[in-house]
């Protein structure tokens, strides 16, 4: 297996117009969370991806496994309890083009999993962990199954990908800062978005940020900037990776698919800033669609995507 992950995913209902919730009768069912976002679409470009979590022993827990494991992902150290239910959540979309998401999460299956629920053997075999500040802020035993596989990554010299994708309802600022930077300073490669930087460093710009993640032991950070693009800096090189024009129909998942992008250009041994723009590409691509993912790419469509696409400056330092 290349890449593995782990986290929560939940059953999503979208309503069928755009209104308030409480206007709203009836819903479209779908499957989003951010690490299995990732593991689709790696699947998609091609890569072998594994996702395991704790599933609720009901219909939506039964629906989210056999949704991850029919895109190509190994489900395979999935789990499932009855002591807690499968979490939901729901997308309100407003005329205005703005999306408001809503979740039912606490004390939900996934929240019960604890460094035991990691098989070690399987994630030492892989490439790459991917992992995210969800999983952590769920509960404590989830905070110490995170800290325990990326140790387990450090001693068999497997990559860390981190992704902040800090979620402000889980947890309150002061716990999130510190336990988010413990989990920076043992990654490889950390994708903050523009703000999660700011707040976890105290730098305003991009290449402040970059240097402080540098400081704490990364190769590589990637800060993403929405409309602007991604700002990336390592050791030895920095640039932006200018934005792709597109129609934005729904934001949620796109930097789920940017790390879905970035991390397959590892996995091929891109140059960095061949590895943005194809981050940058796959997030272009996922915001044109409605979904979580619906929209990620397969290599062909990712490959149209980029074509005739010069859109990254190299700077050496």
């Amino acid at each position: 297996m290349e890449v593995i992950t782990f986290g929560e995913s939940m059953v999503l209902f979208s309503g069928d117009r755009e209104l308030p919730l409480e206007y709203v009768h009836q819903f479209h069912k779908q499957m989003a969370g951010a690490e299995s976002n990732v593991a689709i679409g790696l699947a998609r470009l091609g890569h072998s991806a594994g996702w395991f979590s704790k599933l609720g022993e009901d219909a939506f827990g039964r629906y989210i496994m056999q949704s991850i494991r029919g895109q190509g992902v190994d489900t395979s150290r999935c789990t499932y309890t009855d002591a807690a239910p499968t979490a939901v959540f729901f997308k309100e979309r407003r005329s205005s083009g703005k999306t408001q998401v809503y979740y039912y999460r606490q004390g939900s299956a996934a929240s019960l999993m604890t460094k035991e629920d990691l098989d070690e053997s399987y994630l030492a075999q892989a490439k790459i962990l991917h992992v995210t500040g969800i999983t952590p802020a769920l509960s404590e035993s989830c905070f110490e199954l995170t800290m325990h596989a990326m140790d387990v990554a450090k001693r068999n010299q497997v990559c860390i990908v981190f992704d902040p994708n800090i979620r402000w309802k889980l947890w309150d600022r002061d716990t999130a800062k510190t336990r988010l930077l413990e989990m920076a300073a043992r990654a490889d490669y950390i994708l903050p978005g523009l703000d999660e930087g700011e707040f976890l460093t105290g730098q305003p710009s991009p290449k402040e940020i970059a240097e402080s993640f540098l400081e704490l032991g990364a190769k590589a950070v990637v800060v993403k900037l929405g409309k602007d693009g991604a700002y990336y800096q390592s050791l030895t090189e920095r640039g932006h990776v200018t934005s792709i024009s597109v129609e934005e129909i729904d934001p949620v998942g796109a930097g789920d698919g940017f790390a879905a992008g970035f991390i397959s250009g590892l996995l091929r041994k891109d140059d960095l800033p061949v590895a943005v723009s194809r981050a940058n590409a796959v997030g272009a691509i996922v915001v044109g669609i409605q979904g979580d993912t619906e929209g990620l790419p397969n290599e062909e469509e990712l490959q149209a995507m980029l074509s005739g696409q010069a859109n990254y400056q190299n700077v050496q330092r």
